[in-house]
């Protein structure tokens, strides 16, 4: 049978009618890679299934929260307890601290922690948090890494050492992204020079420790290391975005791999077990700053949600308590990551790829990767071939050359030679296309 998406084709146009663009988040629109998106049906265990009657082998995983795979059974079965007991009260619940005390047992950088609604809400918040901690008004990121779609943060990459920011999209004022100072990630070099032009005005700077938002980057050896040390230097906060490596690369996130402890830590994703969640924490004399226990402003509506906390206790409960669960889902995506380069030799192309737990990357690019620059050098009609090849053979994973791809436990050894041999194919598609590659 052939492969048809005519059903998402109809579905697309009606939700564009009701929906900008059709879609709630961008990405999901295709727009980067052409064609139609799949309008996603059900999901279970490693696969999803679109309104098509299409069966995909998935590395999306809901861009990363679904580390046991889809609808695990003992997830879901928590669920459906909780909601008959009511879905949101507004008020404390046991589930709460419950939650919170198994990420601060997993990420003891986080003495304390403010459950949110999203990954955005925790950066937001903890922004607002380490200017008031530290009376300074700037803060530093790295060009490529995202971290929410708030004003502070909406800030494109400048030429340079480090550039005061310029506003990323419309309606973010120059007010606003003119406290942002941007620099390239992996280079401490320009963060020094960052800090010795603003010595007393950068109150944060913020990071993923594994880029994940331009496609996957690996930190080089030592450089997170010298990220702490200069803001330890300079008097300002170092936070850890780990919305996406929090419980991926390992149960103590990155922070654990590379040996490095933030100020401050942001969590999502995975601690929902695919509920909308985020979460923010650090130091106690930082914490404490947020109300009510002081002044720093910051509530929220469905904050500690009953479900997503349910949802959040039975993922982190799996991880910590299954015997080498990261040890073998970092094998399965070692043997992923490593088939994929293996099977481009084949045919001279010029790729790279990195992986580190559940997470793993592939770039139409020679590489080394390190930052944004060379990632946007990325061969992108490459990827579109490579991208749509895949999707025909039953292979979903990201729309975007600049974003990562994740493995859950429930891959197994057939799912993943399933995926190399439709990449082999795909490969083979963009070898063919005409006089795209140079001799």
């Amino acid at each position: 049978m052939s492969f048809s998406l005519q059903r998402s084709q109809e579905a697309f146009v009606a939700a564009k009618a009701c929906i900008p663009g059709g879609v709630n988040s961008p990405v999901r629109s295709f727009r980067s890679v052409g064609g139609v998106p799949p309008f996603i049906a059900q999901a279970q265990g490693a696969y999803i299934e679109d309104i098509d009657g299409n069966r995909y082998i998935d590395y999306i995983g809901s861009w990363g929260p679904m580390i046991l795979g889809h609808a695990h059974p003992q997830v879901t079965e928590a669920l459906e307890k909780a909601v008959r007991k009511g879905t949101s009260y507004g008020a404390p619940t046991l589930l709460e601290t419950e939650l919170a005390e198994m990420v601060r047992h997993c990420v003891p950088s986080m003495e304390l922690v403010r459950m949110v609604n999203s990954g955005t809400e925790a950066t937001m918040s903890v922004l607002r948090l380490a200017r008031a901690f530290t009376g300074r008004s700037k803060i530093v990121k790295f060009a490529g890494c995202y971290h929410g779609h708030h004003d502070s943060l909406l800030v494109k990459a400048g030429s340079g050492a480090a550039t005061l920011g310029v506003p990323d999209s419309p309606g973010v004022t120059g007010e606003v992204a003119g406290n942002t100072l941007t620099v390239e990630y992996n280079d401490l070099q320009a963060l020094t020079a960052a800090f010795e032009a603003n010595p007393q005005e950068i109150a944060a700077v913020i990071i993923e420790p594994v880029a994940g938002n331009m496609g996957m980057v690996l930190p080089r050896d030592g450089y997170l290391q010298g990220v702490r040390d200069l803001t330890s230097k300079y008097g300002a906060l170092l936070i850890f975005d780990e919305v996406m490596t929090g419980f991926r690369v390992a149960l103590g996130g990155a922070q654990s791999v590379y040996g490095i402890k933030p100020d401050l830590t942001c969590l999502g994703k995975i601690i929902g077990g695919g509920l909308p969640v985020g979460a923010y924490g650090g130091r106690k004399d930082i914490m404490a700053c947020i109300a009510p226990a002081g002044p720093v402003y910051q509530a929220g509506t469905l904050s500690g949600n009953p479900l997503a906390m349910t949802a959040g206790i039975a993922t982190l409960r799996l991880l910590m308590e299954t015997k080498g669960f990261y040890d073998e889902l970092s094998q399965k995506t070692a043997t992923l990551a490593q088939g994929l380069y293996g099977r481009a030799a084949k045919y001279a192309l010029p790729v790279s790829t990195c992986h580190l737990g559940g997470m793993f990357g592939l770039f139409f690019h020679p590489g080394p990767v390190l930052d944004y620059r060379t990632a946007q050098q990325a061969d992108l009609d490459a990827f579109r071939t490579y991208f749509h090849t895949l999707l025909a053979q039953g292979v979903y994973v990201a729309p975007s050359q600049f974003e990562a791809a994740f493995v859950s436990a429930a891959h197994s050894e057939s799912d993943l030679e399933r995926t190399l041999n439709a990449a082999e194919h795909a490969f083979a598609a963009v070898m063919a296309m005409k006089d795209h590659f140079q001799p």
